[in-house]
């Protein structure tokens, strides 16, 4: 029954359109929007694609009361852009009606209304009564042209234009550079002042790089020199271990006085007669020497 209450409602809602395959509206059912409570959230339970147009409700549930009771069952939905409801259908069951009867209901609805418009809906029951199995479907339709640039085909359509960027270019003026209206000499003087500068340049990098040569150098050196030392320290040290560990003997050296045994008999001692002949004869031939310097 539901299922035949729902065809008529999809055929009787929706108008005939004249697009191509390719842009065709198309429809769709949303799930059970009551089947965690009754109050939901729309965002919930639409799709989200743009052109979106509710068509009809359809809802049912099984009404639970006396017999002498009257109560009202409302499916409703708030209006999310302002007060009340956008949507609102009312059951009213009057005293004599009898508890546990299921009721289906498709409503339909406003045409075009914004998706945006659907604000948080539920059921709500007044009097001594309440529902049980509820059951509440949101059909729908979705118009692809909604946006016209979905498809070229779409009434409005306009073709996109490219935003180009803006390039900036700066035109070099020959008449503006400086160079260019110099003299012969003022350009070689110029030219000149540059090479003397990247020679300068040059001069400063090969200095620099000389001197971390030398620094490096330096380094080298003194770590060689500090392993040297160490060397010869270890070796010292070597020596002076083993000179320690030399082992001295305790002895006893006889000793004493020993007494003069020359004795000179008269206490004088003769002048050496040769001796002073020899020394008379070498004195007088050292005369004779510096002499013979002088004569002509």
């Amino acid at each position: 029954m539901l299922k035949r209450l729902l065809l008529g409602a999809l055929v009787g809602c929706f108008p005939s359109y004249s697009y191509s395959e390719s842009i065709q509206p198309y429809y769709g059912v949303t799930p059970n929007a009551a089947s965690s409570g009754y109050s939901w959230s729309m965002d919930n339970v639409l799709p989200e694609p743009p052109g979106l147009d509710i068509n009809a409700i359809i809802y049912n549930y099984t009404i639970q009361k006396e017999v002498d009771d009257s109560a009202k069952v409302h499916v409703q939905n708030e209006n999310a852009n302002g007060t009340g409801y956008i949507f609102r259908e009312t059951d009213e069951w009057k005293p004599g009606s009898l508890g546990g009867t299921e009721i289906r209901k498709v409503v339909p609805v406003i045409p075009n209304i914004p998706r945006q418009s659907w604000g948080d809906g539920s059921i709500e029951v007044e009097g001594d009564a309440s529902v049980e199995d509820a059951v509440v479907l949101y059909s729908y339709k979705v118009e692809p042209c909604y946006d016209p640039q979905f498809d070229p085909n779409c009434p409005g359509y306009q073709v996109p234009i490219p935003e180009v960027p803006e390039i900036s270019i700066e035109i070099y003026d020959a008449t503006q550079d400086e160079y260019v209206n110099l003299n012969d000499d003022e350009r070689k003087l110029i030219d000149e002042n540059e090479e003397e500068v990247d020679r300068q340049r040059k001069e400063d990098e090969e200095e620099a790089e000389e001197e971390k040569r030398k620094y490096r150098l330096e380094k080298i050196m003194s770590a060689v020199d500090a392993a040297a030392l160490f060397a010869e320290s270890q070796r010292v040290k070597q020596i002076n271990d083993a000179t320690n560990m030399t082992p001295y003997y305790g002895s006893n050296i006889r000793g004493g006085e020993y007494k003069e045994t020359i004795v000179l008999v008269d206490k004088k001692i003769e002048d050496n007669k040769n001796g002073l002949r020899n020394g008379l004869a070498q004195q007088i031939l050292h005369e004779k020497m510096i002499d013979m310097q002088y004569q002509k």
